[in-house]
């Protein structure tokens, strides 16, 4: 399990090479004329879905002494038509930088609302835009983006472009380095840091800007850790989320566990006190239930996320709307993760972007806008299905090894036992043989020996004659 170059867990860690689909589905408007003039519910007509293949790899990778690795993510999005909505149709959505800029001019002095109303009127701008699909998504030229981009400070400074995933493509910025599982695998695939930064800048206190959780690839597998919860970091939700334990069940013959968000992960503070420090320092700013606010990491923008058509959130925010129906089994995130190796074999994390637009009425051309938190777009993000070789080697790591080690440990102590008791008896034969041997040499040895005296053997020796060659005196005495 644990990472390190050229192990069989780092070729599927920094290319998966799963099929890793992006569903991005588009709330049209169908009644702006209504909404604005004749104070009709906004009508939502969903569009798509629209599908891209997300072909991801990990660059930059380097190893540390201290049982971690750095790296960045590489990613290229491809739209697949033949499972896609056409991407040139029309939608109208609202004009999100307009009313960005005007619901966060609520707080200028009266001046300069009414200068800022008199150049968006010059300029002509609407509160909804006409574009397409792929526009919305992947960028069109708006003029008060420009703007921001040329003028205001790096920090703050959004892309050239508007596009809500417009900053998908390529390496992303973010640095990330994650525990290999060499120090402890309660960590494993864990984050340590984010950018060089031990917690998340854009909240103040904990634990809304830690970091401890998995960025989606391994988690702490939970055979080693006995834990119920998984924590997975999300860059959408501007926050780390946890998944709880809720079962197991089988995919394609892997056992997994199912992992799902509790029901108070967008609960108000009174009744899930860690979301206290999502609403700032004045605690009357927290949103509904359901919403979560992201303003901090989407460059000061009124922005909302939420679960697909408000699932499980404050039923006025559905009531303010028409055309949405939350159904658990389309709009629930949830995770199957193996227990053994903590490898994900199935996942989907389904959210929700939402504009929460503050009424402008001294700006002319927003002001019949409501307050009203609006649905834009929702997500689905993840995997169905593995590629058949990672697929086989985690059926052969948990399902097959889980029979053949246990068979072949067993079978080892049997054929060992077998061996020795084969080893045993042989020595024994041998000993049992060897005494046979030995009495019946002193048998024969006593009945062979002709001189024996008073039971003892004696050595006959016979002197051998010998004659002088040399040296030999012949003369007489």
């Amino acid at each position: 399990l644990r990472l390190m170059n050229g192990s069989l867990s780092y070729h599927y860690w920094q290319r998966p090479g799963v099929n890793r689909l992006t569903k991005v589905y588009i709330f049209n408007v169908t009644n702006t004329d209504a909404f604005l003039n004749n104070g009709e519910k906004p009508k939502l007509a969903e569009v798509g879905p629209f599908v891209y293949r997300e072909d991801m790899e990990k660059v930059n990778i380097k190893f540390h002494d201290n049982g971690t690795v750095t790296f960045q993510h590489n990613k290229i999005m491809q739209f697949v038509p033949e499972l896609s909505a056409d991407k040139n149709i029309r939608v109208i959505v609202p004009n999100i930088p307009l009313l960005t800029l005007t619901t966060q001019s609520n707080s200028l002095p009266r001046l300069l609302r009414m200068t800022l109303s008199v150049m968006l009127r010059a300029m002509g701008l609407k509160p909804f835009v006409n574009v397409t699909a792929e526009e919305l998504i992947f960028g069109y030229d708006d003029t008060l983006v420009s703007l921001a981009h040329k003028f205001f400070p790096k920090h703050r400074r959004p892309l050239s472009q508007m596009g809500l995933l417009l900053g998908r493509n390529g390496t992303l910025n973010e640095v990330s380095t994650i525990y290999t599982g060499h120090s402890s695998m309660e960590e494993f695939g864990y984050l340590d840091k984010l950018n060089g930064l031990d917690h998340l800048p854009y909240w103040l206190d904990s634990p809304c800007n830690k970091i401890r959780a998995s960025e989606g690839s391994f988690f702490p597998p939970r055979k080693y850790t006995h834990s119920d919860v998984v924590h997975v970091y999300d860059k959408d939700l501007c926050r780390i989320y946890p998944l709880h334990f809720n079962g197991m069940t089988s995919k394609n013959g892997i056992e997994a566990g199912i992992y799902l968000p509790p029901d108070d992960i967008f609960d108000l503070p009174e009744k899930q006190p860690d979301n206290k420090c999502y609403c700032g320092e004045n605690n009357e700013t927290c949103p509904a239930k359901g919403l979560q606010n992201i303003a901090p990491c989407q460059f000061g923008a009124p922005a909302y996320i939420s679960f697909p058509h408000f699932y499980q959130a404050d039923p006025a925010l559905l009531d303010a709307v028409e055309g949405l129906k939350p159904e658990r089994e389309k709009h629930q995130t949830y995770f199957f993760i193996q227990p053994n190796l903590g490898v994900p074999v199935e996942g989907q994390v389904r959210v929700q972007f939402n504009l929460k637009v503050e009424q402008s009425p001294n700006i002319h051309s927003v002001a019949k806008f409501p307050d009203i938190v609006f649905p834009v777009i929702w997500l689905q993000e993840g995997i169905a299905e593995l590629t058949p070789s990672i697929r086989h080697w985690i059926y052969l790591a948990t399902t097959v090894a889980e029979v053949a080690a246990p068979v072949f440990g067993y079978g080892s102590i049997v054929l060992g036992i077998l061996i020795l008791v084969g080893v045993f008896i042989k020595a024994y034969k041998n000993v049992l043989f060897i005494k046979e041997t030995l009495k019946k040499g002193r048998e024969t040895m006593r009945r062979g020996s002709s001189f024996i005296i008073n039971g003892q053997h004696r050595l006959l020796i016979i002197r051998d004659s010998y004659t002088l060659l040399n040296d030999v005196n012949t003369e007489p005495d």
